[in-house]
């Protein structure tokens, strides 16, 4: 079995193909391969497979096995990887995922592609299509309790629930004990990434994730997107600004018509053959 590892602002994925659905257990190859110390390590597994309905269909799962709907820094390496793979050589891609197709306009330099602009759709801010257990109509500025700590929290759904804490300084949080508690806790059924975040001014932010299944990475393209809605929710940013990650930096617009569109980086680091 042939894998590529790749990186998009340090959020870093292993790619493998599986066009005619010959692999049983991607959960447990995921667990395996992503282990840092054993496997090839990275934050999840993507898998390439066949799509009635776009260019390719991606797969995720994270380092603990679980399976993702969405990833906004590895569809990136994904949507690069098809184009040099020549499984779709265009400029403009389409890709299936467990929530929709999502289009991916490749970004080129001396015919080398090295980031993408991705349409990541739009926020869901009901709380049962989170899903959270909070009545209303939405979840901005509202106040929960997680044993008794006290938080305040916006949550939306960028493809998977995301949870936004606005904080003075992301580098002085205890992130890894937050955001596993906020995580876990009753409010989200189905679980929720976490992000800290440091407004800079109305058109920067610092951000910081916990991730649902894979813990604290160096970029999360979903909840960089999530974390600029809720900036824009709670009057913090415009509508277009640069989340300044671990990793790197991308770049979030929400338009007008309410998509939400996230611009970064996508590398190639190496390609092996898994023995």
């Amino acid at each position: 079995m042939f894998f590529t590892k790749m990186q998009g602002t340090g959020n870093d994925f292993i790619i493998i193909e599986d066009l005619n659905s010959q692999i049983r257990d991607y959960s447990g190859i995921a667990k395996i391969l992503c282990d840092r110390h054993f496997g090839v390590g990275g934050d999840g597994l993507l898998i390439v497979k066949k799509s009635d309905i776009a260019d390719a269909k991606m797969l995720i799962y994270n380092s603990d096995g679980s399976e993702a709907e969405m990833c906004g820094n590895g569809i990136r390496c994904f949507a690069k990887y098809i184009y040099d793979s020549k499984l779709a050589q265009k400029d403009n891609v389409t890709i299936e995922t467990l929530c929709g197709v999502k289009r991916i306009e490749l970004i080129k330099q001396s015919d080398s592609i090295t980031g993408a602009r991705v349409n990541m759709g739009r926020p869901q801010l009901d709380p049962k299509m989170i899903p959270a257990l909070i009545q209303g109509e939405s979840i901005v500025s509202r106040n929960i309790f997680v044993g008794r700590d006290e938080y305040t929290i916006t949550s939306l759904n960028m493809g998977v629930p995301h949870t936004i804490l606005f904080v003075d300084d992301v580098n002085g949080i205890d992130a890894s004990n937050i955001g596993s508690r906020i995580e876990k806790s009753d409010y989200f059924p189905k679980g929720t990434n976490v992000n800290f975040v440091n407004v800079l001014n109305d058109c920067e932010f610092n951000v910081r994730t916990w991730e649902r299944g894979a813990g604290l990475t160096l970029a999360c393209g979903t909840g960089a997107c999530a974390s600029l809605v809720a900036c824009v929710l709670n009057g913090k940013t415009k509508r277009c600004a640069k989340a300044h990650l671990l990793g790197g930096n991308v770049t979030v617009e929400w338009s007008d018509n309410g998509d939400v569109f996230m611009t970064g980086q996508c590398k190639t680091v190496f390609k092996g053959e898994l023995q």
